[in-house]
């Protein structure tokens, strides 16, 4: 069979829903009384006895949660669920549970989530829909239908046939026309490397190169060489000047200043530089740029054994200034995540970001940005967020 069930929090446990009516409330100058926020699912291809046995053991909790199949939707409302095509975590990890319990199962579950809000007009409700709702990966879920009909279409790659032909003016349009964030010089670089392959490139090989490209993942802001510096005349950038001077003579000894100025070679001059002067001895050589590991003993159990200490930094535009809506939603897990794979324990973390002024009202954000107070808010919390991380 095929069931809608509807889980909301307990009134002692909705932490988030408050958190929400205090969010519309502030950011979009309402004056919401009341919200309610209830996770919903789609269950399909599911026996009643099977949908008893994972109601409060898959999707809520006894002790914090009403799980029902029917709810009251008289007042305000509007229900929003992923695109076709987009992973949706919340369902994925669902079907993964009820697997384990009956794995001769075969159920599909799709989540969205549902908004109710007391005494409120249309207008805001438009409203909040608009600043609530994530159009890259979500849309309106229609909750007068219950099926299993998410229809993706896989066309064939395209190939961008006169590739190899296209003049410096049709690169640039075809930078405008696919949307691509790099530069024109990286687009006839991949251009002159398909005329050796002797064969056009896909779409699809176009935007992973575009993608990994991105100074989110190469690091073109940190080094990119830097010919020109400029200090402002007030106090600090008479602080600034003589920090940038007195790394211009940490690298001469650290290099000779045969490497070009960069923000990467700023971040990592002291560490080079102490270990020139026989300072770090305890340090691990490593090709990797923005992490470091020091030799140390550990007592193991009576016995001294030799450990590596790691730190590891991210160091990243942040995303949602670049891609508003999607982020990275990694945040000091990235600098988690590294340490973990190098079979490391993890002992702490620490998050340095930073937005313009949070203060600023909603109304005047840049078209096509997030809010300065979301900024700040994720950076804060971790959501969408990879700014400057240390672990």
């Amino acid at each position: 069979m095929d069931v809608r069930i509807f889980v909301e929090k307990k009134t002692e446990y909705q932490i988030e829903a408050l958190s929400l009516k205090d969010d519309l409330n502030s950011n979009l100058n309402l004056n919401i009384e009341n919200l309610r926020l209830i996770n919903l699912y789609d269950v399909h291809n599911i026996t009643f006895e099977l949908l008893e046995k994972v109601k409060y053991k898959v999707f809520g909790e006894i002790v914090t949660d009403s799980v029902t199949e029917d709810i009251d939707l008289v007042e305000s409302h509007f229900a929003v669920e992923y695109l076709p095509g987009q992973f949706d975590q919340r369902a994925s990890s669902a079907e993964e549970c009820i697997s384990l319990i009956d794995p001769s199962s075969n159920v599909n579950v799709r989540s969205g989530k549902l908004i109710i809000v007391n005494n409120i007009t249309n207008s805001d409700i438009k409203r909040i829909k608009k600043y609530y709702i994530n159009q890259v990966e979500s849309r309106i879920k229609d909750l007068s239908v219950l099926n299993n009909d998410e229809v993706i279409n896989v066309e064939d790659v395209k190939i961008l046939n006169g590739f190899l032909d296209l003049d410096i003016v049709e690169l640039t349009n075809m930078i405008q026309d696919l949307g691509l964030a790099m530069s024109i010089d990286d687009l006839e670089h991949i251009q002159n490397y398909f005329k050796l392959e002797s064969r056009n490139p896909t779409e699809t090989e176009i935007k992973v190169l575009d993608t990994y490209w991105s100074d989110h993942c190469r690091h073109t802001t940190f080094e990119t060489i830097i010919t020109d510096v400029e200090f402002s005349s007030d106090y600090f950038g008479k602080q600034v000047e003589d920090t940038f001077n007195k790394y211009l003579e940490m690298r001469e000894i650290v290099h000779g200043g045969k490497k070009p100025i960069t923000l990467m070679d700023m971040a990592t001059i002291s560490g080079k530089y102490e270990r020139k002067l026989g300072n770090l001895e305890d340090l691990e050589i490593s090709e990797e740029i923005n992490a470091c590991s020091i030799y140390i003993d550990v007592d193991v159990d009576g016995a001294m054994e030799k450990w590596l200490l790691m730190f590891k930094n991210e160091t990243h535009n942040h995303p949602t200034e670049i891609e508003p809506f999607g982020g990275a939603s990694t945040c000091v897990g990235g600098a988690i995540r590294d340490p973990l794979s190098g079979r490391s324990f993890v002992y702490q973390a620490m998050r340095v970001s930073g937005a313009e002024d949070p203060t600023k009202d909603v109304n005047e954000t840049i078209e096509g940005k997030l809010p300065q107070k979301v900024i700040s808010k994720v950076a804060c919390e971790g959501f969408s967020s990879y700014g400057n991380q240390i672990g």
